[in-house]
């Protein structure tokens, strides 16, 4: 069972709103973190859940072609920081 600290998901949500409002990001890697990041906000599910299906939306982009080396950075610092646990 994943257990992530409030600050580290407070974190990851703030590196997602980065991503999302980056103009350079290209539409579907902003769905997916649109996605990710309203999993990790939806409190009527547990925090594992929630970072399961934020990680899945996260993974399939991660390694998108048309993903700047940047914004892959940015998305491989979240999945760090929902993987880690306390």
């Amino acid at each position: 069972m994943r257990k992530v600290s409030k600050e580290k998901l407070a974190q990851a949500i703030m590196i997602l709103n980065q991503i999302y409002e980056d103009r350079t990001v290209p539409k579907n890697v902003k769905e997916a973190v649109k996605n990710a990041r309203a999993a990790l906000e939806n409190e009527s599910l547990e925090v594992s859940i929630r970072i399961n299906k934020a990680l899945h939306e996260l993974e399939k982009i991660s390694e998108d072609p048309n993903v700047s080396a940047f914004t892959r950075t940015q998305i491989w610092n979240v999945v760090s920081l929902l993987e880690s646990n306390e």
